[in-house]
This record gives C-alpha cells, sequence and structure tokens, in this order.
C-alpha cells in the first residue's frame, strides 16, 4: 500500500502563490498517473488537476486553468501543484492522489493511494 505524504499549504491573500508537493513513502515510486483534489466542507471532493508521467499530459479543470501548475520531478520523485493568482474561492483542502494507469481520469474513485490533505486557505 503506497501512502502519498503532502507538504505545503496554508493561509494566504487573495493573488498570492503556493505551492503543494506530494511524495510517497517510503521506497515506493510514484504511481503513472497522479492528481489534484479539492474538497470544501460539505461539498463532494472537486478534480484540479493530473499528470500522466509516460506522455508527459496533463489536464485541468477550468476553475484553475492558466494559474494552476502540475508538474513532477522523476528523480526527487514529488508531484507539485503551483498554484498563482489565488482566489478565495480556492479555499479547501488539497488532496493528491495517483493510479497505476497511465491514463488520466477526473473521477476521484478510480484512484487508488492517497495523501493525508493541506489546507489551503485565501483570504479577500
Amino acid at each position: 500500500q503506497v501512502q502519498l505524504v503532502q507538504s505545503g499549504g496554508g493561509s494566504v491573500q487573495a493573488g498570492d502563490s503556493l505551492r503543494l508537493s506530494c511524495a510517497p513513502s517510503g521506497r515506493s515510486a510514484l504511481a503513472l498517473t497522479t492528481a489534484w483534489f479539492r474538497q470544501v466542507p460539505g461539498q463532494e471532493r472537486e478534480f484540479v488537476a493530473a499528470l500522466a508521467w509516460g506522455g508527459d499530459v496533463s489536464d485541468y479543470a477550468d476553475s484553475v486553468k492558466g494559474r494552476f501548475a502540475i508538474s513532477g520531478d522523476r528523480s526527487e520523485n514529488t508531484i507539485y501543484l503551483d498554484m498563482r493568482m489565488l482566489r478565495p474561492e480556492d479555499t479547501a483542502v488539497y488532496y493528491c492522489a495517483s493510479r497505476t494507469s497511465l491514463y488520466i481520469a477526473r473521477a476521484d474513485s478510480v484512484y487508488e493511494f492517497w495523501g493525508q490533505g493541506t489546507q489551503v486557505t485565501v483570504s479577500s
């Protein structure tokens, strides 16, 4: 069982930037496709971005396109989510996830491994 460990997040002002990181614990390697989701209390978990290692294919939710960037560093076995021009509506708990498939998916149910979640709070 792969455990993903997240770092980053925090409280910022609107317009600021943040970086989230996600890496597997121990000696596990990142699975073929990784993604970021976010969740606001009382709402369903929402797809944010995904990256497939094989073809370096990425996908973004419309709400973050042009502001967020997902990237991976194979040498560090780490996935990043760089968030720019943050808005109050980006406030949520952010989760990284991975799956042993080359194909990007937006449905959280197909992701096998999950991080512990990290809070991002953006104030106006």
